[in-house]
């Protein structure tokens, strides 16, 4: 019995450094129960001079089983040891991919925010330029003489014409007219300017004619006759008017 221990405590010991050992692999098991040392799984035949030959199956059986179940914890301890690095790995990489989406979106940002910049400086500098033609061509032109039945007749032109733009826009239209009037390509008077064929829509129309009739012209084309007759002038020496894009913008009219 005492022979039984003491094999059984030195298969025990080989088995504590065959775990404990970093380098442990699943051949232990197999040096344990190598062919050459068991002759059947009753027996175990050690060489080395311990002062016995046999020890019984069942001792050599748990033996075996300590070794298997060392050798699972070590296994486990790898795939844990794996996995938790493939888990870091996979935290590394999704850092990585959140700052790369990150430092996309912030130039992105930068990008569509020097856009703007960019549209808005333009936009800027176009109502700068439209304000300097504006300033440019709003001369004070000479007052023109005129009766009241001229005065009467541009205030019915102004209200056919831009009844419905601003103010700046309704006094532009008699500037226009006036403009004729001073030009030397065009009549020296305001009712031929206005009843020139082919020049006036309202005139041909009798849309014109039809307004002074009936009086139906507003204080306010009146009022922007008054001022265009007296010299106000906001488009220059511009003499035709229209829905186009191109000249300088009152309202819906541009004047060149």
């Amino acid at each position: 019995m005492k022979q039984y221990r003491k094999i059984i405590a030195i298969l025990m010991a080989v088995t504590t450094g065959l775990v404990m050992s970093s380098e442990f692999k699943s051949e232990a098991a197999d040096w344990v129960l190598n062919a050459d040392q068991v002759k059947n799984m009753g027996t175990y035949k050690i060489t080395q001079p311990y002062g016995f030959t046999e020890v019984p199956k069942e001792a050599l059986l748990n033996t075996k089983k300590a070794v298997m179940e060392a050798e699972e914890k070590y296994k486990a301890k790898k795939r844990k040891e794996e996995e938790a690095k493939k888990a870091a790995e996979e935290a590394r990489r999704a850092q990585e991919e959140a700052e790369r989406i990150a430092a996309e979106q912030a130039a992105a940002e930068r990008a569509a925010a020097e856009q703007a910049a960019a549209e808005q400086a333009a936009a800027e500098q176009a109502a700068a330029e439209q304000a300097a033609v504006q300033e440019a061509a709003a001369v004070q032109q000479a007052p023109v003489a005129a009766t009241a039945s001229d005065q009467t007749l541009l205030a019915a032109i102004i209200f056919c014409e831009a009844g419905n733009q601003p103010y700046e826009g309704q006094v532009a239209v008699g500037a226009v007219i006036l403009n004729r009037v001073r030009s030397s390509v065009y009549p020296n008077s305001i009712a031929e300017v206005i009843y020139q064929s082919g020049q006036f829509g309202p005139a041909m129309t009798g849309w014109l004619d039809s307004v002074l009739a009936s009086g139906s012209y507003t204080a306010t084309a009146m009022q922007a006759a008054a001022d265009a007759l007296a010299g106000s002038n906001p488009i220059g020496d511009c003499l035709y008017f229209g829905c186009g894009n191109f000249g300088i913008q009152i309202g819906d009219h541009f004047f060149h």
